[in-house]
């Protein structure tokens, strides 16, 4: 299967699990979009080796065999740090997590933030326009980068956090940002011909 293929497939997967989050003043707007949330689940795989997208494709088919909602779940997992008074009482509905993972997600989080670190210098007007880079920043109405990257990981399978670690630090040891990939694909689904154009048409008017 191709690389374009496998991410048609993951994102079939998961925008029918996006769509079917429950939330409790009924569905967000963004859940009614699924052009933008193509382009954005899209240029995050762009950035990922076909091994990585083939385990997450098989993470994402055994949770639906399994009546599993990875992204409910993933909002959930976000709780603890935008909204920790609720998710006291959500988590002992969540799966429990092997202790072992969070080392990893801890170096995937250092290593990923930094890119979001210098992007956020290099494009800056690019980068505001988004989420902010910190949970200390989070809040119930805003979720960071950081955040939403915790989230997702404890999603993953162990087998889909080692390739995403190994592809990632393959990307490092190259001088390769992999979070820059993501926004180029991103800002051209935009009309834009470059991070650097982008960053200047975005730049504030006043």
């Amino acid at each position: 299967m191709s690389k374009e293929a496998l991410i048609a497939k993951i994102i079939d997967l998961e925008w029918n699990m996006f769509h079917n989050v429950f939330n409790i003043g009924g569905k967000a707007s963004c859940q009614e979009n699924p052009e933008t949330f193509k382009i954005m689940r899209h240029s995050q795989a762009v950035s990922w080796s076909e091994e990585t997208l083939e385990s997450y494709l098989n993470d994402l088919a055994e949770a639906q065999d399994d009546n599993r909602n990875l992204l409910t779940e993933k909002y959930a997992r976000m709780m603890k740090y935008t909204s920790p008074l609720e998710y006291v009482n959500i988590e002992h509905r969540l799966p429990s997590l092997d202790l072992e993972i969070f080392p990893l997600i801890d170096k995937l989080v250092k290593i990923v933030m930094g890119w979001e670190e210098e992007l956020s210098v290099k494009f800056p007007n690019i980068l505001k326009k988004g989420r902010p880079l910190y949970s200390t920043e989070d809040s119930r109405f805003v979720t960071s980068i950081e955040t939403y990257l915790r989230g997702e990981l404890m999603t993953y399978s162990q087998r889909t956090l080692g390739l995403y670690y190994k592809n990632v630090l393959k990307q490092q040891t190259d001088n390769i940002n992999g979070s820059e990939i993501t926004l180029l694909y991103m800002m051209k689904q935009y009309g834009f011909i470059s991070l650097e154009e982008a960053n200047e048409k975005l730049k504030p008017k006043f």
